[in-house]
Protein backbone atom coordinates (compact mmCIF):
# COMPACT_ATOMS: atom_id res chain seq x y z
CA UNK A 1 0.00 0.00 0.00
CA UNK A 2 1.70 3.22 -0.88
CA UNK A 3 2.49 5.72 1.77
CA UNK A 4 0.67 9.17 0.80
CA UNK A 5 4.12 11.14 2.37
CA UNK A 6 6.34 9.15 -0.08
CA UNK A 7 4.00 10.14 -3.08
CA UNK A 8 4.19 13.52 -2.10
CA UNK A 9 8.17 13.82 -2.19
CA UNK A 10 8.20 12.02 -5.46
CA UNK A 11 5.64 14.80 -6.68
CA UNK A 12 7.67 17.81 -5.15
CA UNK A 13 10.62 16.00 -6.78
CA UNK A 14 9.58 15.74 -10.64
CA UNK A 15 8.60 19.68 -9.93
CA UNK A 16 12.16 20.92 -10.60
CA UNK A 17 12.71 18.44 -13.47
CA UNK A 18 10.92 20.91 -16.12
CA UNK A 19 12.99 23.98 -14.83
CA UNK A 20 15.92 22.17 -15.18
CA UNK A 21 15.00 21.60 -18.64
CA UNK A 22 14.30 25.27 -19.36
CA UNK A 23 17.94 26.48 -17.38
CA UNK A 24 19.63 23.56 -19.86
CA UNK A 25 17.69 25.18 -23.07
CA UNK A 26 18.54 28.40 -22.36
CA UNK A 27 22.32 28.23 -21.46
CA UNK A 28 22.61 26.42 -24.68
CA UNK A 29 20.73 28.87 -26.58
CA UNK A 30 22.94 31.64 -25.05
CA UNK A 31 26.20 29.92 -25.75
CA UNK A 32 25.19 28.85 -29.44
CA UNK A 33 24.63 32.49 -29.84
CA UNK A 34 28.45 33.95 -29.89
CA UNK A 35 31.67 32.23 -30.94
CA UNK A 36 35.80 33.36 -30.52
CA UNK A 37 37.25 33.58 -33.16
CA UNK A 38 41.18 32.52 -31.53
CA UNK A 39 44.50 34.76 -32.67
CA UNK A 40 45.82 34.74 -36.05
CA UNK A 41 42.72 33.55 -37.35
CA UNK A 42 39.56 34.70 -39.42
CA UNK A 43 36.14 33.32 -39.21
CA UNK A 44 33.80 32.55 -41.85
CA UNK A 45 30.29 32.53 -41.46
CA UNK A 46 27.99 29.73 -43.14
CA UNK A 47 24.52 30.52 -42.50
CA UNK A 48 22.10 27.55 -43.92
CA UNK A 49 25.07 26.74 -46.53
CA UNK A 50 25.47 30.25 -47.70
CA UNK A 51 28.85 31.45 -46.63
CA UNK A 52 29.00 35.08 -45.57
CA UNK A 53 31.31 37.24 -48.14
CA UNK A 54 32.84 39.31 -44.82
CA UNK A 55 34.94 37.12 -42.82
CA UNK A 56 34.78 38.23 -38.88
CA UNK A 57 38.13 39.25 -37.12
CA UNK A 58 39.56 37.68 -33.63
CA UNK A 59 37.64 37.95 -30.56
CA UNK A 60 33.89 37.49 -29.45
CA UNK A 61 31.19 37.64 -32.33
CA UNK A 62 27.58 37.57 -32.50
CA UNK A 63 26.27 34.50 -34.49
CA UNK A 64 21.93 33.04 -35.39
CA UNK A 65 21.67 29.81 -33.32
CA UNK A 66 21.35 27.09 -34.50
CA UNK A 67 21.19 28.13 -37.79
CA UNK A 68 24.78 29.62 -38.74
CA UNK A 69 28.13 28.28 -38.07
CA UNK A 70 31.51 30.14 -37.69
CA UNK A 71 34.52 28.33 -38.92
CA UNK A 72 38.07 30.03 -37.77
CA UNK A 73 40.66 29.81 -40.47
CA UNK A 74 44.67 30.51 -39.82
CA UNK A 75 45.90 33.99 -41.76
CA UNK A 76 49.23 33.66 -39.77
CA UNK A 77 52.68 32.83 -41.17
CA UNK A 78 53.32 29.03 -40.87
CA UNK A 79 56.24 26.95 -41.64
CA UNK A 80 56.08 23.46 -43.20
CA UNK A 81 58.79 20.87 -44.04
CA UNK A 82 58.25 18.97 -47.08
CA UNK A 83 60.58 16.19 -48.93
CA UNK A 84 60.63 15.11 -52.74
CA UNK A 85 62.16 12.82 -54.79
CA UNK A 86 63.76 13.85 -57.87
CA UNK A 87 66.10 12.95 -60.31
CA UNK A 88 69.68 15.15 -61.73
CA UNK A 89 70.41 15.27 -65.04
CA UNK A 90 72.72 12.15 -64.73
CA UNK A 91 70.12 9.86 -63.89
CA UNK A 92 70.93 10.07 -59.90
CA UNK A 93 68.53 9.28 -57.76
CA UNK A 94 68.12 12.59 -55.05
CA UNK A 95 66.16 13.11 -51.84
CA UNK A 96 65.48 16.79 -51.24
CA UNK A 97 64.63 18.19 -48.00
CA UNK A 98 62.87 21.51 -47.84
CA UNK A 99 61.28 24.41 -45.97
CA UNK A 100 58.50 26.72 -46.87
CA UNK A 101 57.06 29.58 -45.27
CA UNK A 102 53.39 30.38 -46.30
CA UNK A 103 50.71 32.29 -45.34
CA UNK A 104 46.94 32.88 -46.68
CA UNK A 105 45.93 36.58 -47.19
CA UNK A 106 42.83 37.68 -45.40
CA UNK A 107 41.50 38.88 -48.43
CA UNK A 108 41.69 35.66 -50.05
CA UNK A 109 40.26 33.96 -46.86
CA UNK A 110 36.46 33.59 -48.35
CA UNK A 111 38.01 32.19 -52.19
CA UNK A 112 39.59 29.22 -50.68
CA UNK A 113 37.41 28.37 -47.90
CA UNK A 114 34.82 28.47 -51.28
CA UNK A 115 37.36 27.02 -53.98
CA UNK A 116 39.11 24.71 -51.88
CA UNK A 117 38.63 21.39 -49.80
CA UNK A 118 41.06 20.41 -47.19
CA UNK A 119 44.61 22.24 -46.22
CA UNK A 120 45.40 25.02 -48.89
CA UNK A 121 48.87 24.09 -48.62
CA UNK A 122 48.94 20.39 -48.99
CA UNK A 123 46.09 21.16 -51.93
CA UNK A 124 47.67 24.70 -53.77
CA UNK A 125 51.25 24.77 -52.99
CA UNK A 126 53.25 21.73 -51.79
CA UNK A 127 51.92 19.97 -55.20
CA UNK A 128 53.93 22.94 -57.26
CA UNK A 129 56.94 22.52 -55.41
CA UNK A 130 57.13 18.88 -55.83
CA UNK A 131 56.80 19.56 -59.71
CA UNK A 132 59.20 22.67 -59.67
CA UNK A 133 61.77 20.99 -58.03
CA UNK A 134 61.81 18.06 -60.13
CA UNK A 135 61.89 19.81 -63.02
CA UNK A 136 64.92 21.79 -61.85
CA UNK A 137 67.08 19.56 -60.51
CA UNK A 138 66.70 17.34 -63.91
CA UNK A 139 69.04 20.42 -65.30
CA UNK A 140 72.13 20.24 -62.74
CA UNK A 141 74.36 17.24 -62.76
CA UNK A 142 74.26 15.24 -58.98
CA UNK A 143 77.77 17.01 -58.12
CA UNK A 144 76.44 20.29 -58.94
CA UNK A 145 73.16 20.12 -56.63
CA UNK A 146 74.61 21.10 -53.55
CA UNK A 147 76.76 23.67 -54.93
CA UNK A 148 73.86 25.29 -56.73
CA UNK A 149 71.34 24.86 -53.30
CA UNK A 150 71.08 29.12 -53.70
CA UNK A 151 70.35 29.18 -57.44
CA UNK A 152 68.12 26.21 -57.36
CA UNK A 153 65.90 27.71 -54.44
CA UNK A 154 65.52 31.12 -56.33
CA UNK A 155 64.32 29.31 -59.32
CA UNK A 156 61.76 26.87 -57.62
CA UNK A 157 60.41 29.78 -55.59
CA UNK A 158 59.66 31.89 -58.50
CA UNK A 159 58.10 29.16 -60.14
CA UNK A 160 55.85 28.51 -57.45
CA UNK A 161 55.14 31.59 -56.59
CA UNK A 162 53.90 32.44 -60.28
CA UNK A 163 52.15 28.94 -60.73
CA UNK A 164 49.92 29.86 -57.02
CA UNK A 165 49.46 33.43 -57.64
CA UNK A 166 47.53 35.75 -55.45
CA UNK A 167 45.91 32.94 -53.57
CA UNK A 168 48.69 31.85 -51.07
CA UNK A 169 51.80 34.20 -50.51
CA UNK A 170 54.84 32.02 -50.27
CA UNK A 171 57.33 33.94 -48.48
CA UNK A 172 60.20 31.63 -48.51
CA UNK A 173 61.81 28.65 -48.96
CA UNK A 174 65.03 26.71 -48.30
CA UNK A 175 66.77 23.79 -49.26
CA UNK A 176 67.85 22.01 -46.24
CA UNK A 177 69.22 18.91 -47.68
CA UNK A 178 70.12 17.11 -50.81
CA UNK A 179 70.39 12.80 -50.21
CA UNK A 180 72.03 11.04 -52.67
CA UNK A 181 72.54 6.93 -52.50
CA UNK A 182 75.93 6.34 -50.25
CA UNK A 183 77.65 5.15 -53.73
CA UNK A 184 77.06 8.71 -55.09
CA UNK A 185 78.20 10.28 -51.72
CA UNK A 186 81.27 8.39 -51.61
CA UNK A 187 82.24 8.88 -55.69
CA UNK A 188 81.74 12.97 -54.75
CA UNK A 189 83.64 12.66 -51.92
CA UNK A 190 86.55 11.61 -53.47
CA UNK A 191 86.24 13.94 -56.28
CA UNK A 192 86.41 16.61 -53.82
CA UNK A 193 89.43 15.77 -52.34
CA UNK A 194 91.20 15.52 -55.58
CA UNK A 195 90.14 18.82 -56.26
CA UNK A 196 91.42 20.50 -53.58
CA UNK A 197 94.83 18.44 -53.42
CA UNK A 198 94.61 19.94 -56.99
CA UNK A 199 94.16 23.45 -56.23
CA UNK A 200 96.78 23.04 -53.27
CA UNK A 201 99.13 22.15 -55.81
CA UNK A 202 97.94 25.10 -58.16
CA UNK A 203 98.61 27.38 -55.26
CA UNK A 204 102.04 26.03 -54.05
CA UNK A 205 103.26 26.45 -58.07
CA UNK A 206 101.61 29.84 -58.05
CA UNK A 207 103.54 31.00 -54.82
CA UNK A 208 106.68 29.46 -56.41
CA UNK A 209 106.57 31.03 -59.71
CA UNK A 210 105.86 34.19 -58.10
CA UNK A 211 108.55 34.04 -55.86
CA UNK A 212 110.87 33.23 -58.88
CA UNK A 213 109.41 36.01 -60.59
CA UNK A 214 110.29 38.53 -57.31
CA UNK A 215 113.68 37.44 -57.50
CA UNK A 216 114.36 37.85 -60.99
CA UNK A 217 113.13 41.47 -60.56
CA UNK A 218 115.05 41.83 -57.81
CA UNK A 219 118.06 40.80 -59.23
CA UNK A 220 117.58 42.83 -62.48
CA UNK A 221 117.21 45.93 -60.31
CA UNK A 222 120.32 45.59 -57.91
CA UNK A 223 122.28 44.98 -61.51
CA UNK A 224 120.88 48.29 -62.85
CA UNK A 225 121.38 50.32 -59.52
CA UNK A 226 125.37 48.62 -59.55
CA UNK A 227 125.87 49.59 -63.25
CA UNK A 228 124.48 53.29 -63.02
CA UNK A 229 126.48 53.52 -60.29
CA UNK A 230 129.83 52.31 -62.14
CA UNK A 231 129.15 54.74 -64.78
CA UNK A 232 128.55 57.44 -62.16
CA UNK A 233 131.65 56.80 -60.71
CA UNK A 234 133.35 56.49 -64.17
CA UNK A 235 132.73 59.83 -65.44
CA UNK A 236 132.95 62.31 -61.74
CA UNK A 237 136.19 60.30 -59.97
CA UNK A 238 135.90 63.00 -57.71
CA UNK A 239 132.71 61.88 -56.30
CA UNK A 240 134.95 58.83 -54.26
CA UNK A 241 136.77 61.80 -52.73
CA UNK A 242 133.73 63.80 -51.78
CA UNK A 243 132.41 60.55 -50.33
CA UNK A 244 135.57 59.84 -48.14
CA UNK A 245 135.53 63.63 -47.36
CA UNK A 246 131.65 62.69 -45.68
CA UNK A 247 133.07 59.57 -44.17
CA UNK A 248 136.03 61.04 -42.19
CA UNK A 249 135.91 60.99 -38.71
CA UNK A 250 138.89 63.29 -38.17
CA UNK A 251 141.93 61.01 -37.33
CA UNK A 252 144.69 61.45 -39.79
CA UNK A 253 145.20 58.66 -41.99
CA UNK A 254 148.47 55.98 -41.83
CA UNK A 255 148.83 55.87 -45.62
CA UNK A 256 148.01 57.97 -48.43
CA UNK A 257 147.45 56.80 -52.33
CA UNK A 258 149.49 58.41 -55.04
CA UNK A 259 148.97 58.67 -58.50
CA UNK A 260 146.01 59.23 -60.95
CA UNK A 261 144.85 56.77 -63.89
CA UNK A 262 147.35 54.58 -63.65
CA UNK A 263 148.29 51.94 -60.52
CA UNK A 264 147.94 53.58 -57.19
CA UNK A 265 150.72 53.76 -54.81
CA UNK A 266 150.50 53.70 -51.59
CA UNK A 267 152.67 54.85 -48.87
CA UNK A 268 152.78 55.38 -45.45
CA UNK A 269 152.18 58.89 -43.67
CA UNK A 270 155.13 58.32 -40.62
Amino acid sequence: MAHPEMDRINLNGLKWIPAAVVVVVGIVFVTSCFHVVPPGHRGISVTLGKVNPMAKGEGLTFKKPFIEAIYDFPVRQKTVEGNAAAYSSDLQTVQVTFKTLYRIPENQVINIFQLYSGDPYTTLVEPRIQEELKQTTSLYRAEELVKSREKIKTEVLEKVKRAVGDLIMVTDMAITNFDFTAELERAIEQKTIREQEALAKSFELDKARKDAEITVVNAEAEARSVKIKGEALKNAPDVISLEIVKKWNGVSPTTVVTGRGGADIVLPVK
